[in-house]
């Protein structure tokens, strides 16, 4: 087996989480990395065994600038402080992969500064794309080249040039000799040079047994870049909106289509390549955020935790924090965050207790890091599935709807499931055991003896469900407070459709057009309706999940 296969990540942007300052100055050397040092007991208390540590060499500004790939940022110490954290993770039994910034360096890497110094004469000229001496930009160099995302801050390398291959590799292997890293987050994989990602990949087999390549790759057919040739993974960003826009738009058909295609692409199987799986980071809005409805929460992170993948949580999320992108910042997005304020958080908060639990629990349980995935049950408002290995079953449900929900799932007769989240115990009877599952919410039902050395009743447990459901009323109704005097979204939607069914018409009477057209109202009253919203309904035909989704609003 290898680490990763198993592994429960936990992703820090430093920087951010250090309260660094946004720009470097290269001056006096502050020792921020040690404030990370507590925040290593917190990684393995919830249950995290891999660390996803964000850019910590010498840059310009946000770290993907890099200026010197062989001194750690200034701002947040020396390379004996990165050392000596590397160090207190690997004896807490947590892997640790830094974001290698490849594609682009920021102006201030010595190669484009005698670039721009010597021009025409430089060495380096090849080290950058398309450097074209007859063009000018905003920094008045005499001079043009490519960039990452249309900054010419961030210039772009030349991955295909051999010096440049030969530098950033011999950066790697220093990494590994200094540090003892485990692997490379790849920034921007999907715009590397595929040859580039070649070399690396016979670079990680040089280096380390088992030393791992995730790349950050946002769209596409993710086996272009996970295959034998390049890298073990990406980032599952088809995942990531699937999680948050199925809760929100009460469509678990989102988030098993999603599943189903990844499948049929060979990923995210049993002995397989497995994606790296998030409900959010550095670069887009927390997931608190993002759910129309807080108490969704649960389960989205069962389900980010149970489906196939590896799972990832980004720093300050599993104590409920929110954070939007602002007028193009990510400043929101990357707090400073005293780990003090949380003390025993995990005893009080019912997302940091949630979190600490399915961490444990799938670390506890093979089936649900490398189990085979059956669909059992789906409609729009819930989705169950199991997860079997060697033996071990372990059945997943959730529901994003108001009212409770009862699902009957074929098991042999005497089968008992131990609820890991709730502690309950069922027993299936004439062929079916019988599953109720709380609005907005999820339970993993554990085989009777499934748990690799544990017993049911030490399968690690969170805060009852109408206790969750309690706290995010009490910070709804707080925010609520804060907002009263912005204009509701409902405000500004267009007029709902017309019903065409009588109002007081059961819906279980009603055709497939009248509920379609039912469901359309329900939610122009929850806000705008956008066009993706009406192809999710035209396309869901069945009866029976539409009379599911429109029982599922307030």
């Amino acid at each position: 087996m290898r680490w990763y296969d198993n592994a429960v990540f936990y992703h820090i942007y430093p920087l951010g989480l250090t309260g660094a300052p946004k720009q470097n100055d290269y001056g006096e050397v502050v020792h921020r990395l040690d404030a990370l040092l507590p925040w290593v007991d917190h990684m393995a208390a919830l249950g995290c065994n891999a660390l996803y540590l964000g850019p910590v060499f010498q840059s310009g500004s946000h770290g993907y600038d890099t200026t010197d790939y062989r001194t750690v940022d200034g701002r947040l110490g020396i390379n004996d402080d990165l050392r000596r954290l590397v160090a207190a993770c690997h004896e807490k039994g947590i892997r640790v992969i830094l974001d290698g910034v490849f594609n682009h360096v920021g102006r201030d890497f010595f190669a484009f500064r005698d670039l721009r110094e010597r021009r025409e004469q430089s060495p380096y000229r090849d080290w950058f794309c398309n450097v074209n001496f007859y063009g000018n930009n905003e920094y008045g160099d005499g001079f043009s080249y490519d960039n990452w995302g249309g900054y010419n801050l961030l210039v772009k390398l030349n991955q295909r040039n051999d010096q440049v291959q030969r530098y950033l590799c011999d950066a790697v292997r220093g990494w590994v000799a200094e540090f003892d890293i485990d692997g490379l987050r790849l920034d921007a994989a999907d715009v590397l040079d595929f040859g580039f990602m070649q070399v690396l990949r016979r670079l990680a087999e040089e280096v380390k047994p088992d030393f791992w390549l995730m790349g950050e790759v946002i769209h596409g057919d993710y086996t272009r870049w996970v295959n034998g040739g390049m890298l073990h993974s990406v980032t599952d960003y088809a995942l990531h909106k699937a999680l948050y826009s199925g809760h929100n738009d009460h469509n678990y058909f989102e988030i098993a289509h999603t599943v189903k295609r990844l499948r049929d692409m060979g990923l995210n199987r049993p002995g397989g390549a497995k994606l790296y799986s998030f409900a959010d980071n550095h670069d887009v809005d927390r997931i608190a955020s993002k759910l129309q409805n807080q108490t969704d929460l649960l389960p989205v992170y069962v389900l980010l935790y149970t489906l196939p993948g590896i799972p990832s949580v980004y720093y300050g999320s599993e104590f409920g924090l929110e954070g939007r992108k602002q007028r193009g910042s990510d400043d929101e997005l990357r707090p400073a965050i005293d780990l003090n304020d949380y003390a025993d958080a995990a005893l009080w908060n019912p997302w940091t207790g949630l979190i600490a639990a399915l961490g444990r629990l799938r670390r506890s349980l093979n089936a649900l890091w490398d189990g085979d995935y059956r669909e059992l049950h789906l409609t729009t408002g819930q989705f169950v599935f199991a997860r079997e290995k060697d033996g071990q079953r372990v059945i997943v449900a959730v529901n994003n709807g108001d009212a409770e929900a009862t699902v009957g799932i074929g098991a042999g007769d005497g089968d008992r499931y131990f609820g890991a989240l709730s502690g309950q115990t069922v027993t299936a009877a004439e062929g079916r055991v019988t599953f109720t599952i709380p609005g907005h919410g999820g339970e993993i039902w554990v085989s009777e003896g499934a748990a690799s050395g544990e017993t049911a009743e030490e399968t690690p447990r969170v805060m009852p469900a109408e206790a969750i459901k309690a706290a995010v009323a009490e910070k709804a109704a707080e925010s609520a407070a804060e907002n009263e005097a912005l204009p509701s979204p409902a405000d500004h939607s267009p007029a709902p459709p017309a019903l065409s069914a009588a109002p007081n018409k059961p819906y279980e009477e009603m055709t497939v057009e009248e509920l379609q057209n039912a469901i359309l109202e329900k939610l122009a009253k929850n806000g705008p309706v956008t066009d993706q919203m009406r192809r999710d309904v035209a396309d869901n035909v069945w009866h029976d999940s539409l009379v599911n989704w429109v029982k599922s609003f307030r």
